[in-house]
């Protein structure tokens, strides 16, 4: 029996290898979120030194694997056994080994809430393609959420692939049909293009990012057109509940900007795992 006849007539080790996985994945999404942001900026600053005719400054090597990850108090290179997912958190007493300071909950945090979805999106979906593109949407939708929660950024080089690659799993209709992941991509990205354009019409000021169209763009290109309201209202209502939570609770100003694609990824990952059945119950309550 091959390793792949295994997983597949053996759910439970399926699920525990997801699991895994996202649990190796979920901390190399913490680099990513870390760095990305810092690599668009130096990249831009490339870009506007070539504009302006200026020859950009000679810099050491900064992408995602190079330079080694290192306390960033003490510089302390983050070795092999400190780089278990969760484990070396607990090990180290959420230390770091060098110089003690205090590690952020934020790293495990991520890298358990990566291998919970993925075990549960390896449950849900079974052995198959649609776990595979899952996975990729859960890692794609978590580094957005921790990404645009610190910068207000949803860095083209995550949500475009996104788009496509949606596309290309509906080819075979994995999720939904070609015709109706095409129509989700279109009407995602013109539907909030259309209330950005409408709010900045009546208020003159910007309510979102080109990031959030090219966001739900992508969800309606892995989910198709029919599942893009329910999507939007369960952003709205995560939003909702949890813009009135840093209002009341946090003391956060009504005039800082709160980012709305962390609650895109959510009413997404919400939709992906449980849209058909809440549409069902919702159909269901009305028709009597």
């Amino acid at each position: 029996m091959s390793f792949l006849d295994f997983m597949q007539a053996t759910p439970a080790a399926f699920i525990g290898l997801c699991a895994v996985l996202g649990l190796l994945v979920g901390s190399f999404l913490n680099v990513v979120i870390h760095r990305l942001p810092k690599m668009l900026d130096l990249d831009w600053k490339r870009q506007c030194a070539e504009l302006r005719g200026e020859t950009p400054e000679t810099q050491e090597r900064y992408n995602l694997l190079v330079p080694r990850s290192a306390c960033p108090h003490c510089g302390h290179p983050i070795g092999a056994m400190e780089n278990i997912p969760v484990l070396s958190y607990l090990m180290l007493r959420g230390k770091c080994r060098g110089c003690g300071a205090a590690i952020s909950l934020r790293y495990p945090a991520i890298e358990a809430i990566s291998g919970a979805l993925c075990g549960y999106a390896a449950w849900h979906f079974g052995f198959g393609l649609a776990s595979v593109g899952a996975l990729l949407l859960v890692w794609s939708l978590l580094a957005l959420t921790v990404i645009d929660f610190d910068t207000q950024l949803l860095p083209d080089s995550i949500t475009l692939p996104l788009i496509w690659i949606g596309l290309i799993l509906n080819l075979g209709g994995t999720y939904t049909s070609l015709h109706d992941a095409v129509l989700g991509a279109i009407f995602g990205y013109l539907s909030l293009w259309a209330v950005y354009w409408l709010f900045k019409l009546a208020t003159g000021k910007e309510g979102m990012g080109y990031g959030d169209f090219k966001l739900l763009a992508a969800l309606g290109a892995w989910m198709g057109w029919q599942m893009l309201p329910l999507v939007i209202v369960l952003s709205s209502m995560v939003g909702a509940v949890v813009g009135i939570t840093l209002i009341v609770a946090v003391k956060r100003g009504r005039d800082i900007p709160i980012p709305f694609g962390p609650y895109l990824a959510g009413g997404g990952l919400i939709a992906l795992f449980w849209g058909h059945a809440l549409t069902e119950t919702y159909l269901q309550l009305f028709a009597h």
